[in-house]
């Protein structure tokens, strides 16, 4: 069997083990709570009675995957370098301001507003991570400690925005504030045609399925292209296993340092989007919060492989999409963050060991080739 498919068996072994591992450790958890397991681990399979409330809890979960998506890839472009971008909390929730205030200022046909909606909320979240980029590569600054307070700064600074400058008008009884509303050409076109396929009627809470998600998929495979398939992915990956050796070869790690922390906090500019612009329609002061350090987990999940992240995304939203039906069945909603938490940890030492274990398989191999090829002395 070819190395590289071992290894992916591997993978997807250590995966699966952590996952089940995961359940039955959590199941303790919840028999500790005074809950019964198996009504728990039905909950999460409950999608509604009715075909109209199985669409909406349907397209809950694909909503819930699309930033928890995109957040793993901004972290993921960070671990590519060796560095940890802690900072896409921070740097998501800034830019997801700014643009919607832009985008509230002026209208324009559909493509052009939403593309520029889009162009600004990346620009502003790789700036905001060129501040720690530079830091690090011209003082020596811990990108990590740098970035955390940074979350502090940009979070801070958002329910400033929000509440001052780039407050809209608050309807009478109306306990948010929100930035200006978005004009209907700045919405993402739905994606509800695909309940039809299936003969299901579309949702109709939520906005549906945000349109986002097309959007999401193609960046996806750009990073992916970009990581796997060019010089600057390379590049990165070099300087992040051996900065001197990088050098040594025409790579300036000092350069990769910038340009993947400004990567990573472009892509994570575009975390909010899908909410803004698939449902909410403006940026308000109950704007989704945590999908920065959400990403960190799904990242190491789905181990910094754009496909593995979408994966490690479905299986994070499909887990949070159960909070409701875990509260009817008398279960604690804090049973969905101890999974999450348990299935990280026992993931993370998955692989751990099955990279010790292709790494013997590897050297087995190689001892087989190198001992087949020995010549044999035949004795006179």
């Amino acid at each position: 069997m070819p190395a590289g498919l071992n290894r992916a068996l591997l993978t997807v072994v250590g995966a699966v083990v952590a996952i089940v591992l995961a359940i039955a450790i959590s199941s303790v958890a919840i028999i500790a709570a005074g809950a019964d397991p198996v009504a728990a681990l039905t909950a999460f399979f409950d999608f509604g009675a009715s075909e109209r409330s199985v669409s909406n809890n349907i397209a809950a979960f694909l909503n819930r995957s699309v930033p928890l998506f995109i957040s793993g890839l901004a972290v993921a472009v960070g671990f590519r370098m060796n560095l940890f971008n802690i900072g896409v909390e921070g740097q998501y929730r800034l830019a997801a301001i700014v643009a919607a205030y832009v985008g509230s200022t002026f209208t324009a046909p559909a493509p052009i507003q939403i593309a520029v909606i889009v162009v600004v909320a990346a620009a502003v979240g790789g700036l905001y991570a060129l501040i720690p980029a530079v830091m690090k590569v011209t003082r020596g600054v811990n990108e990590v400690i740098a970035t955390i307070m940074l979350n502090y700064i940009a979070i801070n600074l958002t329910s400033f925005l929000v509440r001052g400058p780039f407050a809209g008008e608050r309807a009478e009884g109306q306990l948010t504030t929100t930035t200006p509303k978005l004009g209907e050409s700045a919405m993402f076109p739905n994606i509800n045609f695909i309940f039809d396929w299936f003969g299901q009627p579309p949702p109709t809470r939520g906005g549906g399925v945000w349109g986002f998600l097309l959007l999401a998929v193609v960046l996806g495979v750009v990073v992916w292209a970009v990581l796997e398939r060019t010089r600057f992915g390379f590049g990165v990956k070099a300087s992040g296993l051996n900065g001197p050796a990088a050098l040594a070869s025409g790579v300036d790690p000092r350069k990769m340092i910038i340009a993947a922390m400004v990567m990573s906090g472009a892509i994570a500019g575009l975390i909010g989007l899908p909410e803004i612009l698939g449902d909410r329609g403006a940026f308000n002061s109950n704007f989704t919060a945590g999908l920065g350090f959400l990403g960190i987990a799904v990242a190491l999940l789905g181990r910094n492989k754009p496909v593995g992240i979408a994966f490690a995304a479905l299986l994070f939203a499909f887990l949070d999409r159960a909070q409701g039906a875990l509260q009817i069945a008398e279960v604690p909603a804090s049973v969905v963050t101890i999974i999450q938490g348990v299935i990280v940890l026992l993931v993370v030492v998955a692989n751990e060991v099955t990279n010790r274990l292709a790494l013997r398989l590897e050297e087995r191999r190689a001892a087989q080739q190198l001992g087949s090829n020995t010549p044999v002395e035949v004795a006179a």
